[in-house]
């Protein structure tokens, strides 16, 4: 069932949120921020709040992912990456899996709209 579900989203445009919109979900507690780069990104920063899950699990093994999902069913899922593709498809595939989700771009547009850039937890 993923993969085509991940095909699908091939074809499709992901909702996009911009990160100053964003910022003010995330804000209210009801929208979780997703950092979807590779772990060995997140030593150069993270935006603060977000959840960290790599993209790579989502379209492998997800053995973050699955949890996380079950866990937030429900809330909208905003992504982030390092300057949007893969938030993009991260998006699209998880809006094809019947979640709502939206693409916000990249870590420095987060930065741009003064939201705190943090170190990530050890």
């Amino acid at each position: 069932m993923r993969i085509i579900a991940l095909l699908k989203s091939l074809f499709t445009s992901p909702p996009r949120v911009t990160p100053g919109e964003a910022a003010a979900r995330v804000s209210t507690g009801t929208t979780l921020l997703i950092d979807v780069r590779e772990p060995g990104e997140w030593a150069h920063g993270i935006a603060r709040d977000a959840a960290l899950l790599p993209l790579s699990d989502l379209t492998g093994r997800r053995t973050t992912w699955t949890a996380f999902l079950e866990e937030v069913r429900g809330r909208e899922l905003l992504v982030y990456c390092a300057v949007g593709s893969r938030a993009a498809l991260a998006a699209k595939i998880l809006t094809a899996e019947g979640h709502r989700a939206a693409a916000t771009g990249g870590l420095s547009d987060w930065a741009r709209a003064g939201w705190p850039v943090v170190q990530p937890p050890r």
